[in-house]
């Protein structure tokens, strides 16, 4: 007996496919072989009928011993078997957001003399579930730990001529990626997050001869593009301001899903990054879109720019000593309106008409007792070290001074008499308690109430998360390209890899980790035997199997043409 499909052409051309039951009788008359029809399952394309035949098949298997059907077919053999669930999720997502028609668009006309579209998949799927340099992800990874398909024939260069690709269509790829996802997703695309942070370079100088002016050629295939010398020296987000980096801006949605990203000068200060990204944004179909910035980003220039065009904002103000907002902001008495157990808010205004200007200032009575009992330790040790001072000599009495005023961890709270002694600084300490567990938001947008102001600013916490998730996970860092245009392009893969993990972890509510964990149970096994070669899928485990019900993929294959 068989599993046989049969054909029936209708009128209109189309032709329609069955699974049938059939056995082959031997007739001694005719000395031939009769086929006849035992059961019909139904069409093809109907699932119940892959149902009711795999349950055919299970009840079936039930009554036979593994051991027995091994024996009997000894002729297969099993050669490898490689992860495959978290793998098939990748394409899933990639081609639902609509990457691979997006890339062989914008490659169409281009004699690459191989799959682009492939190329790159790889080098994002790589970034999400095994991040590594181009080298080993073409040595190793794609020879040895995985199966994609239309893979096998990519060669090393053809990597690095698909990131030059990539960074010479990345404003075209991004904003039709952006359409898709408003689309498939209902993005609520009312708020924008923008952050940026720093990423080092294990290099001694900075980087020369590619200023401003100067042309950068990517491969001939992907055209030239500018750029200012990336890796430079500047504020550190990360505390290594010892050598060369460059600054990494990302806006992501209140959902944590990144919409665009930049790349700057490693000395490009946060507030002038500012004009750029609005300026990029504009002509996308956000609608009423409020930017949400951190106090790095307020300078005057960078809120009237905000401003223009009836622009809204949400940014969190710097609390300077001696500025409008720590003087008459932060000292406005009134009372707070609870909103949340951590979230007190109170709502000041100063001016009038045009010069009015909106605050609101936002108290956590639980972060007040964590910065109370930071400081205390912090005062300590900072007492402890002021007698310290005593029992050194002359010079290095005078280093040691200059090292603590310089401190960021204690020069706030020292000054020095005109002796040149050290003391606590008791009129900076009272300062700092009265700030404790205090933030202060401002806005332009009227139609913003206090609490959308601060919950809408607290959400900026998603950029945060997009760098955690994008430095631990993704890992961005450590870069091994030195060419600024490759730079550029390892950036957008590590995006683009961010972008379809946050995909899955917000259709899963749960963790990209998590998320891998139950799917790499799913393995793709390679057989081998007298007809040639099969490639299975193994059958999911139940939390894989949840997995891909919350994911919407239903089309797990059991069988594959090639890997």
């Amino acid at each position: 007996m068989f599993l046989r499909v049969s054909r029936q052409r209708l009128k209109s051309g189309k032709v329609i496919e069955h699974y049938q039951l059939a056995e082959s009788v031997w007739q001694r008359q005719a000395k031939k072989a009769r086929t006849n029809i035992v059961y019909n399952f139904g069409r093809i394309d109907d699932p119940d009928v892959v149902k009711r035949m795999r349950k055919l098949a299970r009840s079936i298997m039930r009554r036979c011993s593994p051991e027995d059907i091994v024996a009997k077919m000894p002729e297969w053999r099993v050669v490898d078997a490689w992860p495959y669930g978290p793998l098939h999720v990748l394409e899933e997502l990639w081609r639902r957001v609509g990457l691979d028609k997006i890339i062989s668009k914008r490659a169409r006309g281009r004699r690459f003399g191989f799959d682009i579209e492939r190329a790159v998949f790889a080098m994002v799927a790589n970034r999400a579930l095994a991040p590594s340099s181009k080298l080993y992800c073409f040595e190793q990874w794609l020879r040895e730990d995985v199966r994609i398909a239309g893979t096998d024939k990519l060669e090393l260069q053809h990597l690095y001529r698909a990131m030059d690709f990539m960074e010479a269509e990345k404003e075209a790829i991004e904003k039709a990626v952006y359409f898709n996802l408003a689309d498939l997703m209902n993005l609520d695309i009312d708020l924008i997050f923008y952050d940026t942070t720093s990423l080092h370079f294990e290099i001694d100088e900075n980087d020369e001869g590619v200023g401003e002016d100067d042309v950068v050629h990517g491969s001939r295939s992907a055209g030239h593009k500018k750029y200012k010398a990336p890796r430079k020296r500047g504020h550190s987000k990360n505390g290594r301001g010892d050598v060369p980096q460059i600054v990494v801006g990302l806006a992501v949605t209140r959902d944590g899903l990144p919409v665009r990203h930049w790349v700057f000068p490693g000395n490009t200060v946060d507030v002038t990054t500012v004009k750029q990204v609005k300026n990029d944004l504009r002509g996308w179909r956000l609608g009423r879109c409020v930017f949400v910035g951190d106090a790095g980003m307020v300078s005057d220039e960078n809120l009237q720019h905000l401003r223009r065009g009836g622009g809204s904002y949400i940014m969190c103000m710097p609390l300077k000593r001696g500025s409008e907002v720590a003087k008459m902001v932060t000292t406005r008495a009134g009372r707070y309106k609870r909103v949340a157990d951590n979230l007190h808010v109170k709502e000041v205004v100063l001016g009038e008409g045009a010069r009015q200007r909106r605050y609101v200032v936002c108290y956590n009575p639980l972060e007040v007792v964590r910065q109370r009992h930071h400081r205390e330790r912090l005062l300590k040790e900072l007492e402890a070290e002021l007698v310290a001072l005593k029992d050194l000599d002359s010079q290095s009495y005078t280093k040691r001074v200059f090292e603590l005023v310089a401190s960021r961890r204690y020069g706030r709270y020292v000054r020095r008499t005109k002796t040149g002694k050290l003391r606590l600084d008791r009129s900076a300490i009272k300062a700092a308690e009265r700030l404790d567990g205090k933030f202060v938001v401002h806005s332009n947008d009227d139609t913003l109430s206090a609490e959308d102001m601060a919950l809408g600013y607290k959400q900026l916490m998603r950029v945060e998360q997009a760098w955690r998730q994008l430095k631990s996970v993704v890992k961005m860092r450590p870069v091994y390209h030195w060419v600024p245009h490759r730079i550029h392009a390892h950036v957008f893969l590590t995006v683009l890899g961010l972008l379809l993990q946050r995909m899955a972890e917000e259709a899963c509510y749960d963790t990209w980790r998590n998320i891998t964990d139950d799917l790499k149970q799913v393995k793709l096994a390679q057989l081998n035997g007298p007809d040639g070669t099969l490639w299975q899928v193994t059958e999911p485990r139940p939390e894989a199997r949840s997995r891909l019900k919350s994911l919407e993929i239903n089309n797990l294959p059991t069988l594959i043409d090639h890997a």
